[in-house]
């Protein structure tokens, strides 16, 4: 089991940017895959990007490739997500949330992680 609190989010103007931090506590946080879910006002938690337990792999939704950027620092137990070109539609609590796997396969189904932190507002104004 794994700790993890999310940091960084806030209030900011379409077209700009943030970085959330997901710091976690607990034991052996380099073998478990880590990743980034959302919930809209209104709507699912959806999956947003993830990063595998070396940070060899990973995987995004469409709508936020290429604006969207997942890393790891295993030496400091923290996972980031820089946001660039933020659009109103991105307005959600981010989640962060682990699972423990040596494997490249990341899932994007929110059943399969066991860890999860209490959420971070972001919210993208027009």
């Amino acid at each position: 089991q794994v700790r993890l609190v999310e940091s960084g989010g806030g209030l900011v103007q379409a077209g700009g940017s943030l970085r959330l931090s997901c710091s976690a506590s607990g034991r052996a946080f380099n073998t478990y895959v880590v990743g980034w879910f959302r919930q809209p006002p209104g709507k699912e938690r959806e999956f947003a990007a993830a990063v595998t337990w070396n940070g060899g792999s990973v995987a995004y939704v469409d709508s936020v490739k290429g604006r969207f950027t997942i890393s790891r620092d295993n030496a400091k137990n923290t996972v980031y997500l820089q946001m660039n070109s933020l659009k109103p539609e991105d307005t959600a609590i981010y989640y962060c949330t682990a699972r423990q796997s040596y494997s490249d396969y990341i899932s994007r189904d929110r059943m399969n992680y066991d860890n999860w932190g209490r959420g971070t507002q972001v919210t993208v104004s027009s």
